[in-house]
């Protein structure tokens, strides 16, 4: 056997829970975790002689997000009926959009490692209204809730340009930020707001010659662990059976998978459909819609700067590492409330250090944003600055600001004196306390003045006892001047 080398191939489906009060082409409520057929109409349901009508904040919310995608918009679109019957569908048909899509040719970058990114290819991104939900409780029957049809579906497909199970996840996460960013959608996964389907296969060479495998798809995976999982298993799948049968496109058709989170395998479910076994027709019910310039210059003007290009820029223009700046945009309110202190005269590093040592850490506790804490980015800016004018310590801006948050109507400067957190930076008081414990620790003296491996470490331990005196108001700053000005 000659020599082997393969690459993944990877393009993705998602579908994204549009977050609109009502449904896609009703008047229902879109309500999660609601009693089982309490949010449907006739509507919904399908029942005989009744009329969709188009829900408009819905057709924006698409577009926004297409924009954000960088896709082109459609001025004209037109829906579609795709007929396939199904329990959890009504109809026997999904309201979907077939060869005029709202948007296409688009792509998103997506982070690599090291704060660099790589682009992938948006096919298009299109309108549809969800299916309902399939119930399998103990026992040998089926039940189906309907609250869940006629959802507001974005679908957006990806060209194939992923090639490994990280760049999969990489590729949804950056999703799940940019919808949330815009407000489109919650994408809350544990929700299903938010559904992931990849196609994978493999592009092998062997002995010169080039062969593929046939495409397979694993549907309706609703987490980026089952993601990533189900692509590094459906790729070393792929390889095992291509080495033990050869099969290829040539030889073997596409098929559709699912996955078993348990054993953590996927599972044939049936060969794939062509587009033709739909019979996609145009919807007699419903008109085309017709995109406007104006109509579109309003829908551009909710636009906001992505959060990967918001990463990029912090790393950039305020020094972050790559890290704290991904932390910092994961969430647009927190990265709102960073810009804000940074524009109200915070030091971005110090102001970074006690967003997200403090104040994420606070806010994930209580389970709400940064802005929801009881401090303003104003105020906050101003604990920022007394840390670096030394007023107070670090250790006591995390304090007060957890004070803070438990009395929202005081002050900082009530805060800290109360709490006793102003830092005692009078040099004369500290030299006679310096002086106090130079007298009270003459080896320890002997050791820094020795200038040895033991110097660092005494002047270390002198620090702490001055600290220890002042029962922690000292300004280190200041005590670290005096001890050298003392000992040389």
């Amino acid at each position: 056997m000659g020599e082997l080398e393969y690459k993944v191939v990877v393009g993705l489906e998602i579908h994204v829970h549009l977050c609109t009060k009502s449904k896609m082409f009703c008047g229902c409520a879109v309500e999660f975790g609601q009693k089982p057929n309490s949010r449907v109409c006739p509507v919904c349901l399908g029942m005989p002689g009744v009329l969709p009508v188009m829900n408009k904040q819905a057709l924006e919310y698409a577009v926004l997000a297409a924009l954000a995608l960088n896709c082109e918009i459609a001025e004209f679109t037109k829906w579609d009926r795709k007929s396939y019957y199904y329990p959890d569908l009504p109809k026997n048909y999904q309201i979907s959009q077939y060869d005029l899509p709202l948007s296409s040719n688009g792509f998103i970058e997506i982070p690599l490692e090291k704060g660099q990114t790589k682009r992938i290819g948006i096919i298009r991104a299109h309108l549809e209204e969800d299916a309902g939900k399939n119930l399998h409780p103990a026992g040998n029957f089926s039940q189906v809730d309907l609250n869940r049809t006629g959802t507001p579906l974005l679908e957006i497909v990806t060209e194939p340009d992923m090639n490994s199970a990280a760049e999969v996840r990489a590729l949804a996460i950056e999703l799940q930020r940019m919808v949330r960013y815009l407000g489109v959608s919650e994408a809350d996964m544990q929700k299903g707001h938010m559904r992931f389907e990849p196609n994978v296969n493999l592009i092998i060479t062997r002995d010169g010659q080039e062969y593929k495998t046939p495409i397979v798809e694993v549907k309706n995976l609703n987490s980026f662990r089952a993601l990533e999982k189900s692509v590094e298993y459906e790729a070393q799948r792929q390889l095992d059976e291509f080495l033990q049968t050869g099969i290829t496109m040539e030889t073997g058709g596409k098929s559709t998978r699912g996955w078993d989170d348990e054993r953590e395998v996927t599972v044939l479910q049936r060969e794939k459909e062509e587009a033709h076994d739909y019979r996609y027709f145009p919807d007699p019910d419903l008109v085309p819609v017709e995109l406007t310039g104006q109509w579109l210059d309003d829908i551009k003007s909710c636009l906001c700067e992505m959060p990967i290009k918001r990463q990029i820029r912090y790393v950039n223009e305020y020094k972050l590492s790559d890290y704290d700046a991904g932390v910092l945009t994961a969430e647009r309110s927190t990265a709102d409330f960073f810009e804000g202190s940074i524009d109200a005269g915070g030091e971005p590093k110090r102001v970074c250090n006690l967003l997200t040592q403090v104040g994420l850490k606070l806010a994930n506790e209580r389970q709400c944003s940064v802005s929801d804490l009881g401090i303003t980015p104003t105020e906050f800016a101003q604990i920022a600055k007394d840390v670096e004018n030394g007023l107070i310590s670090a250790t006591g801006a995390n304090k007060a600001i957890e004070l803070k948050t438990q009395n929202p109507d005081k002050s900082f400067k009530v805060i800290y004196e109360e709490n006793n957190l102003i830092q005692k930076s009078d040099a004369g008081e500290l030299e006679a306390i310096v002086d106090k414990i130079l007298a009270e620790n003459s080896k320890a003296v002997d050791d820094v003045k020795s200038g040895g491996k033991k110097s660092k470490k005494a002047m270390g331990f002198l620090l702490g006892q001055v600290m220890q005196k002042t029962k922690g108001q000292a300004n280190p700053k200041v005590v670290s001047q005096i001890l050298t000005k003392k000992l040389g």
